[in-house]
């Protein structure tokens, strides 16, 4: 009998619409070809939600990803909200999904793929097998912290967002990165600003106290000014870097450059149950619509619901090498394409991978 999993899928805005349509065929061909099935149940996020009834985030979205084994996420946001109010701008419907289904480990794998080193800014030689795990914690700091927002004092107008981290919330992050490091090469390196920040001080503290209980991992405490140079000037001494949801958002954005494109990277965020699956890049408007934008995260968004939520790491395995292949084959869409490479629109690309994925035997789950 095949197992089955209830998928919620949430295109959202500009080119979230087109890289969602290629990984679907990723699913439909993996269906068909494995003793598995996906019941994918489309719902509106973000801006679409908002122009359809005034809200990022409408209740029977969250019921639609409460009911399901694991979310699919396309992009969400744009020019067109950036005048509405912070509550109902349509990254409102990410914080919100993160805190509904419990999400608080984002994780975000930095590969450089041989084939595109030479897409990177950064010299061969400096990025060549760079493969970093940047685990960001979801839940806590300045993003969720009150009080929060705009008032009047004094006379004049001040912003307020508070940094506010318990205890158990970096415990939890912390055994995240420690069990998978476990997993890698048994090296975590932890970024705070425990210098000026009591907040991140606690963070050190604790992730200290929980690394005691894995002795055979190498911890390193490193704060976030020199992470960013680090991860510049020497990316390859990172192998798991575990961080606060502020010092994680931006570096994991600067990593994402190491690779040549924005366009190339996946993450998983997960909670004690299910997960969501979603390209670390926006919506990019000004592209929608033209065919030219990169599928691969999406894809390989894909290969991590599979590994995390669905269990199914020989699957997960056969989408990286289908990646892998058509990069080898010379395939590129415009934000990674280079002289010598064949140029190929989001469809095309995504049909190329599919091929691959075909002939790739799925010998099925482990």
């Amino acid at each position: 009998m095949k197992k089955t999993y209830q998928i919620a899928v949430f295109p959202g805005d500009g080119i979230g619409v087109e890289v969602i349509r290629e990984a679907l065929k990723i699913l439909d061909v993996l269906a068909a070809t494995a003793n598995v099935a996906f019941e994918v149940r489309h719902g509106l996020i973000g801006g679409a939600a908002y122009d359809a009834s005034g809200t990022p985030f409408p209740a029977e979205s969250l019921d639609l990803a409460l009911g399901s084994d694991a979310v699919l996420l396309g992009a969400v946001g744009g020019p067109k909200w950036e005048g509405l109010d912070y509550s109902v701008r349509p990254e409102r419907a990410l914080l919100g999904l993160r805190e509904k289904l419990g999400l608080f480990a984002n994780m975000r794998p930095v590969r450089v793929f041989d084939e595109l080193v030479a897409a990177s800014p950064l010299k061969p030689e400096v990025v060549r097998g760079i493969d970093i795990m940047i685990i960001r914690e979801l839940t806590g700091d300045l993003y969720f912290g009150k009080p929060r927002g705009i008032r009047m004092e004094n006379g004049q107008r001040i912003g307020v967002n508070t940094l506010v981290y318990t205890e158990e919330e970096i415990r939890r992050i912390a055994l995240v990165a420690f069990e998978t490091a476990m997993k890698r090469k048994k090296r975590v390196v932890s970024v705070d600003k425990a210098n000026v920040l009591e907040s991140t001080q606690l963070w050190r503290d604790v992730v200290t106290e929980v690394s005691r209980d894995f002795p055979e991992v190498d911890l390193r405490h490193m704060y976030v000014d020199n992470c960013a140079m680090q991860l510049i000037g020497n990316p390859a001494q990172f192998d798991i870097i575990v961080t606060t949801n502020l010092f994680g958002d931006i570096l994991s954005d600067e990593a994402a450059m190491i690779t040549g494109s924005i366009g190339m990277l996946p993450s998983a965020s997960l909670g004690v149950t299910g997960g969501m699956y979603e390209p670390i890049h926006g919506s990019a408007p000004d592209i929608a619509g033209q065919d030219i934008a990169n599928p691969l995260a999406t894809i390989l968004s894909v290969a991590m619901m599979l590994r995390y939520s669905c269990r199914m790491e020989k699957g997960a395995r056969c989408i990286e090498a289908a990646v892998q292949e058509v990069l080898r084959a010379g395939f590129r869409t415009k934000d990674i394409h280079q002289e010598g490479t064949m140029l190929v629109g989001t469809a095309e690309m995504g049909d190329e991978v599919v091929k691959q994925f075909k002939n790739i035997k799925i010998a099925g789950n482990s």
